[in-house]
Order: C-alpha cells, then sequence, then structure tokens
C-alpha cells in the first residue's frame, strides 16, 4: 500500500467529512473510491478514443448498406 499526504481546502475537508460520514466510511476510503472512480472514467474515455480512431468510415458505409430500407415493425417504431 502506498501513502499519499494531500492537502484540501477546509471547505473540502469539511464535506469530505460530512459525506464519509454519511456513507459510514472513513474519509481515507471515501477518497480511495472517488480516486478509483476518475481513473475509471478516464480509462474509459481513453479506450472510446482509441476504438473512434481505429474505425473505418468505408467498412461502416459497407454495413450500413446490407441494412434494408423498410418500415419497422410497430413494436420497434418510436412513438
Amino acid at each position: 500500500m502506498s501513502f499519499l499526504t494531500i492537502n484540501l481546502p477546509e471547505s473540502l475537508a469539511e464535506k469530505l467529512k460530512k459525506m464519509s460520514e454519511k456513507d459510514k466510511i472513513a474519509p481515507e476510503q471515501f477518497v480511495v473510491i472517488a480516486v478509483a472512480e476518475k481513473l475509471a472514467t478516464l480509462a474509459t474515455v481513453h479506450y472510446l478514443e482509441e476504438r473512434a480512431n481505429r474505425a473505418n468510415l468505408d467498412d461502416f458505409e459497407k454495413i450500413l448498406a446490407k441494412i434494408p430500407d423498410i418500415e419497422p415493425d410497430e413494436f420497434d417504431k418510436i412513438q
């Protein structure tokens, strides 16, 4: 386990204390969860950007061309 010392403005420290008490967890654990959530979000954005960069518009157009041009079933229509 690594240790990290951070300085929080009083307003954030107070909000952290209140929220962690509400969730019945230690403030340190609340911060660990918050960091994990942020890292997961950034990793997802990075992954989606990589996938988008690999996209091939010509292939996409070919796939779309295979879809028949017919009316959807009644249950599939947007109301």
